[in-house]
C-alpha cells in the first residue's frame, strides 16, 4: 500500500485504507442477510475475501477507493465507506457498507461527510452520486443527511444490470454550499 496513504479522522472514527485485521468483520457483514440485501446479497466467507481485495487494490490501481471506517475509542472496524468508481459505473460514487452492530449510531453520515470532503478536495470531483437500491431506505436517508438528491434512474454494469437502481447525488458546487451554510450557522 501507498506509504503516504490517506487517514482521515472525525470525532469518533478513523477512515483509512483497508488492512488485514479488517477481513473478519467484513465477512461476518458479508454473512449476514440484512445487511448484505441491497449489496448483492450473502457471500461465503472465501467470496467475501475475493470481494474484500477489492478495495485495496482499487487504492493500488486508483489511488482512491472506500475507505475502512474505525471506530476510535474501541479500534473496532464498522463499515466501509468512501469514493468509489469501477469500470462502466456511472459516475463518481460516494459509497458505504456498514456491520450491522454499527447501525443507528451516525457513523455513516459523520464519515460520508469526511468521505465527501475528500472526494471533492482530494480528489479534485465535480459531482458524487450514490447509487441506492429503490428500496433501501436507510441508504437514502443517509444520502438526503448527506444533501443529496434523487436524480433518477441508474444501471449498474454487469454483472448487476438487472438490479434495480437509482441515482442520487450532488456537485461540488452544491455540496460547498451547504458546508459554508452549515459553518455559517
Amino acid at each position: 500500500m501507498p506509504s503516504d496513504s490517506p487517514r482521515i479522522e472525525t470525532a469518533r472514527l478513523i477512515l483509512r485504507l483497508p488492512k488485514r485485521e479488517d477481513f473478519d468483520s467484513y465477512a461476518q457483514m458479508q454473512a449476514d442477510p440484512e445487511a448484505t440485501r441491497f449489496i448483492g446479497g450473502l457471500l461465503s466467507r472465501p467470496e467475501a475475501w475475493r470481494k474484500f481485495l477489492q478495495m485495496p487494490g482499487a487504492w493500488i490501481m486508483q489511488g482512491f477507493a472506500m475507505f475502512s471506517v474505525i471506530e476510535k475509542s474501541s479500534g473496532q472496524w464498522l463499515g466501509q465507506l468512501g469514493p468509489w468508481y469501477p469500470e462502466g459505473w456511472q459516475g463518481t460514487e460516494v459509497g458505504w457498507a456498514f456491520h450491522p452492530s454499527s447501525w443507528g449510531n451516525g457513523y455513516a453520515t459523520e464519515a460520508g461527510m469526511a468521505a465527501m470532503d475528500w472526494a471533492f478536495e482530494q480528489l479534485g470531483w465535480q459531482d458524487v452520486i450514490h447509487s441506492i437500491h429503490p428500496d433501501n431506505q436507510a441508504s437514502q436517508a443517509l444520502a438526503i443527511r448527506l444533501g443529496s438528491r434523487k436524480r433518477g434512474l441508474g444501471k449498474l454494469p454487469t454483472p448487476w444490470q438487472d438490479a434495480p437502481i437509482e441515482l442520487w447525488g450532488q456537485s461540488r458546487e452544491e455540496w460547498r454550499a451547504r458546508r459554508k451554510a452549515e459553518d455559517a450557522a
